[in-house]
Order: structure tokens, then sequence, then C-alpha cells
């Protein structure tokens, strides 16, 4: 989110204190990199604006590779405005009555903003004019719990509004958005109705309440809409950043750890309420303390290159990023107090921009081949100030205009709804008697480039079924990511247990920190096994001994591994389901303890990062497991059996 000048002041001074010792992209020859990998699917279509999609698609959306598609299996981009407001609007300072204390003068009374100028129906009416097919509808975790009804003034528009609490002007909100053809968003944007994002309480999802009440608000929240099927996802927390001592981080395993708690989260929404939902998972927005000499650093998506999200359910995985043009990669966006000399993305020439979003988010999307990490990336935030005259930032929105076109991104500009003379950095403003200012009126510098965007061309229609490639991890805890596996129950207790989603299989087994890659190649989604076989010994063992000397749990014909266990770094049993096709027979041993064992070219991605690895090629299947408890070995995954589908 947009910051203003003295928020992003006070957040750099306040982390001083504690520092040590302290053109469309075809009409350009100049766009870039080359987009090889945004090439759409055979017989894909191009064309329409999104806002002739608002009401052509039918719910739920999932995802294929790196598109989202509907039911029918037709490609939804995700063609969005941030309408803002439930999250809260007071600055932390002031009076919260007097409307001067909240940002750019806009008290939104923790509802969505404009609800006191104009009625929903208008406000859904000039979103569609815009060309936006969805809605990212940020919250406040504070505002679910206010249960004091809104102020008459605010909903003045909207009179049916009145003794209304916030929540349940969020539910009119979201009921008429759907009712007009939206998919909707929810975004849990802030912990406190306080406006983000500097040192205010909300850096991360647990600064000013637990992990569980995180939680269990979000299942709370997805249960009240689950009925909605134009509810679409669940944004699960924005911009996720470094409080005065300390940072969020991916993968550490602590009460910090972001892609932990988004992993579990995910997991618990899809399981526990609703399968239906896109999780929308964004990087991480800061690290680090920014003053020249010290890390600091913007990390976004990268940390997923090798460590990535993989759901109990498939197909819901949605990763997001924020990019403003004042911030980058190593610049926290401050100016004066604690401004780094780092460049911001408005200093980048047009191809160093490309080159640089690429690598911090839409590799996701764009790498050739399938990869752990494919999914969809959603520009959830990007924005500009119509007021601005810098050469520099004006630039920016030009060419990240023509960055969004010629990768086809999934986008959501910030924010859709200001007040005439307050929030100049919105596309649509309404002044006390309702009357409409912006990119659709008048002369906006931002238009142009906005109806670019909005009527690009992209490509649309069916999208062809994609191989699914995703990894495990027991780095801290179980990875039993197959409801499948699940109902069997602690299958092997005291041990770290992982399993493929359903429909994949084990591919891939890490020698040492129990990683683990599953996919569907060559072989497509198969029925789950009801009862899969959990193998703790040889039984299996009939042709032949693929590894003489080493203990080998093989699944039995016709089966392959879906899953493992082990304790500490030994392998402690495998998990083998019935493949529902028929399966060859010759193998081959694939070594993997004195070094990587892969395919060419690495399918999959790097799913075991610092670590010996063994693979199977895409036309084969895992079989088995070789493993000793020879002097210095200690039972670590040794070699895998790998067999001809």
């Amino acid at each position: 989110m947009r910051r203003r000048p003295r928020y992003r002041a006070l957040l750099v001074t306040a982390l001083l204190l504690t520092a040590p010792g302290a053109p469309a992209a075809a009409a350009r020859s100049e766009s870039g990199p080359p987009p090889a990998a945004q090439a759409a699917p055979p017989g894909a279509a191009s064309g329409a604006p999104a806002g002739s999609l608002a009401a052509s698609w039918t719910p739920p959306l999932s995802t294929r590779g790196r598109y989202v598609v509907d039911a029918e299996g037709r490609r939804f981009k995700l063609a969005s405005v941030n309408w803002q407001g439930a999250q809260g609007s007071w600055s932390g300072s002031g009076n919260i009555d007097d409307p001067a204390s909240h940002h750019d003068g806009e008290k939104a009374d923790q509802m969505p903003l404009g609800l006191d100028r104009v009625p929903i129906t208008t406000v859904l009416a000039d979103f569609r004019e815009l060309g936006a097919n969805s809605i990212r509808l940020p919250f406040s975790n504070e505002m679910l719990r206010d249960t004091r009804p809104v102020p008459d003034a605010s909903v003045a528009a909207n009179p049916q509004l009145r003794g209304l609490t916030p929540l349940q002007v969020f539910d009119a909100v979201v009921a008429a958005a759907t009712d007009a053809g939206f998919a909707v968003i929810l975004n849990n944007h802030t912990n406190t109705s306080r406006f983000c994002c500097g040192l205010d309480g909300n850096e991360r999802w647990n600064t000013s309440q637990t992990t569980a009440r995180w939680e269990e608000d979000w299942i709370s929240l997805a249960r009240r809409y689950r009925d909605n099927p134009r509810v679409v996802g669940a944004d699960l927390y924005n911009e996720v950043r470094r409080t005065v001592t300390d940072d969020a981080n991916w993968g550490r395993g602590d009460d910090h750890d972001w892609w932990l708690a988004s992993q579990r989260l995910g997991d618990r929404l899809l399981t526990e309420v609703d399968p239906d939902l896109l999780v929308i998972v964004e990087g991480i927005n800061w690290q680090g303390i920014p003053l020249d000499g010290l890390p600091h650093e913007r990390p976004t998506l990268e940390p997923a290159r090798t460590l990535s999200h993989t759901l109990a359910v498939s197909g819901k995985l949605v990763y997001s990023a924020h990019f403003y043009g004042y911030t980058g990669p190593r610049h926290s966006g401050a100016t004066g107090t604690g401004e780094t000399h780092d460049p911001r993305y408005q200093d980048l020439s047009r191809e160093e921009l490309f080159a640089t979003l690429d690598r911090q988010a839409l590799f996701a999307a764009t790498d050739t081949g399938g990869r752990h990490y494919t999914a969809p990336v959603w520009i959830s935030e990007f924005g500009i100030g119509a007021d601005e005259s810098g050469a520099k930032p004006r630039a920016w929105y030009t060419n990240f205009t023509d960055y969004l076109i010629a990768r086809d991104a999934d986008f959501a500009y910030w924010p859709a709804v200001g007040w005439t003379g307050h929030g100049t950095w919105a596309l649509l403003t309404y002044d006390r008697q309702g009357r409409r200012a912006g990119v659709l009126d008048g002369t906006d510098w931002r238009a142009p480039d906005w109806r670019r965007l909005a009527a690009a061309p992209r490509y649309s229609g069916p999208v062809p079924a994609a191989e699914q490639w995703r990894m495990l991890t027991t780095d801290h805890t179980d990875a039993v990511q197959s409801p499948t596996a699940r109902a069997l129950g602690d299958w092997d207790s005291g041990a770290r247990k992982a399993a493929c989603p359903d429909g994949l299989r084990l591919l891939g087994l890490s020698h040492r920190g129990g990683r683990g890659l599953c996919s569907d190649a060559g072989a497509g989604p198969v029925t789950a096994d009801p009862r899969p076989e959990v193998v703790r010994d040889e039984r299996h063992v009939r042709r032949g001994d693929w590894a003489g000397g080493y203990t080998k749990y093989e699944c039995a014909e016709g089966s392959w591994l879906t899953g493992y266990s082990v304790r500490g770094q030994a392998v402690s049993a495998t998990l083998c389901a019935r493949a529902g096709r028929p399966l060859g027979a010759a193998g081959r041993t694939v070594w993997f303890d004195r070094g990587d064992a892969r395919p060419a070219g690495g399918p999959g991605g790097e799913f075991a990062h610092g670590q010996y690895k063994g693979q199977c090629a895409a036309d084969e299947y895992a079989a088995g497991i070789a493993f000793t408890g020879a002097w210095a070995k200690g039972k670590t995954p040794d070699a895998l059996l790998c067999r001809r589908l």
C-alpha cells in the first residue's frame, strides 16, 4: 500500500534508532527482455476487456499452471481494483473522530470508502466501466469485532446501511459486488484499524494479536461467505515486513515464519472450510534496516524458488506482490532521514525494470517449463498519484503498465476510490455531491495508460491442463498434503511425515533434509488410492537386488511412492498407493548419496537447495527408497528405484 512520506520517514527513523551503532508492448522495440514464456497456449483467443467478463464466468476459480481459470477451465484474468477503507484509515495520532487524523483526510469508519457520497451500485458500475472483473476488499481484524453501529453520516448515500456494524456493512458490499458479477477476494490488510504501512502494529499477521486469533478470524470469515461462490479468494496478509526489532522470515520454523504461517492457514481454510477458495500468498515486503552498509532488501517472492507452498488441495495457490515506483528492490521508499542510496524502481531503465520484476515475482508465472513454484502471480497493488509531475515516476508508470501488458499479468490497482481533493492516487474520486472525477473523466494523465491496460489483448478461453510439480518439506513439521493420507491418521508416530497431494506421485528425494518432489508429469492426475499402504520392510522386494547391501523399502507391484517419513535424517517408512493405471516393471537405480542425480534441465526446479538429491525422469515413477545404517551413513535416503511408466 502507498505510504505517505511522513509514515515512511517514521518507519526509517524508528529502524535507525535500533540499528547497530546507532506499449502497448508490441508498439515498442525497447520493451525489455523478450517475454518468451508468456506466450499463450495453442488455440488461445485474445482480447475482450475485463469489464465484459464480469458476469460471464462460472465459479469457483482454480489454477492451471500460471493461469487462474473458472469452473469451465477458461482463463479468468484477475483485472482487479482495491476498494480500500474497511482496513482502517486512522493515522495513529490525533483525534480519531477528526478527518484530519486519517490518511489523506479520508475518514473511512472501517468501511469501504465512499459510501457517504455515492450508492454502492454506482461505485460498482464505475468499476465495470474501468474494466475490472474482480475486487480486492481489504479488512482489519479489529473491524471484524467492532460491534458499534457506523455513523449515519458515513453511509449518507446508502441509507439502507444505517445502524449496521462495520462487518455488516462489509457483508452488504460483498453481496452487492458478487450480485453484480464481480469476483471478490478478501484481503486481511491489518490487525488494527490503523492505516498501513509503517511501524504501525500491523507489520506481521501476529504483531498485534496471536497467530491463533489470526487463524480463527480467517476461519470464521471464510465460513461466513462460504455459500457465496463469487467470494473466490483469501489474500492471507498484506505486506509482511520488519518490526522495530526483528524480521519476518521464509522457512525458519519460528513464530515469525511467514511461509509456515501462510502454509498452515491455507491448508486449514481448504480442508476445514472451503476447498474452492483461492489461497493468495504475498511475498515478504521488507527485511533489514534501511541504512547504507547494513543488510536490507525487499525479498518479494524470490524465496519461493527454493521453498514454495504445496497446499492440501491442488490448483488453489496464487502468489502476490506489490510494486510502487518510489520503492525499490533494496529501497524502503523513504525520503530524507534514513534514505539509502539504493535505486528505486523508478530509477531503473525500462530493461532493468522488466528484468527486476521478472526476478522478484513474475518468474513464478513465466519460467519455461513446470517448476514446484509455478503459480499465477497477482500484482495486487500498484499505483501512482494523479498529481504526480515528476518525469521519472511518470515514466515508471508507463513502463510498469507496459510490463503488465507484455507479461499478461494479473493485477489490482491501489486504490480504486477516493474523495475529490483528497485521494489523488485513486482511479475514481467523488465529491460531496457524488460527482465523479478521475481516469474516466477529464484530463487525468494516467488515463491513457489505464485504458491500454484495461483493453490490452490477453490470453482467454480454455486453458489446457498443465503438469503439476510440488515440493514437500519436513524441515520443521509434517508435510502431509494428501487428504487421503491424512485420513490414515498418525501412520508413523514420532516421525516427520510427508505425502504428495492426491493425484501426484513422488519423483524426487533429498539425501538429507527430508525434502521431496511430487508431480503428475507424464501420467496426468490419477484417482487417489483410498487406502495407501505404509511400508516399513522389504516384503515387496522381488525383482532383484537393485541396491546391493542396502535396506530397500519398495512398493508392491502396481503401486508407486506417494510419501515417506523420517526420524531425524533417517528413513522411517514409505507410503505407497495403487497407481490406478498400468505400470511398467523395468527400472533403474538412481544414486544420490554423493552428488545430484537429476534429469537434464532439472524439471520441477530446485527443491532441496544445498543438498544432494535424486530424481526420476518424467516418464518414470519412484517405486522404492534404499538406505543403509553403515558407519557415517545414518539411514539417510541414498537411492531411488525408478521404473518406466
